[in-house]
């Protein structure tokens, strides 16, 4: 076989968690999910949303990227 430009593809298949939150955390990620309707005109739910903020969060924390890397 011929060597491809694109590597073999990582795991995806979907892991599902469950957690609790507070009154407070889930008012705002409602809030959230409101001002990301606004602002693009779909509404997504909290659900959808949670995957991609806590990547967004994990790829900003420049402590945990040096951790990680270890």
């Amino acid at each position: 076989m011929a060597d491809l430009k694109l590597p073999r593809l990582p795991d995806r298949t979907p892991a599902k968690i469950t957690i609790n939150v507070m009154p407070d955390l889930i008012e705002a990620l409602n809030d959230y999910a409101e001002a990301y309707e606004a602002a693009y005109g779909r509404r997504e739910s909290v659900p959808d949303l949670i995957p991609f903020m806590l990547s967004g969060f994990l790829a900003s924390d420049r402590s945990f990227s040096r951790a990680r890397k270890k």
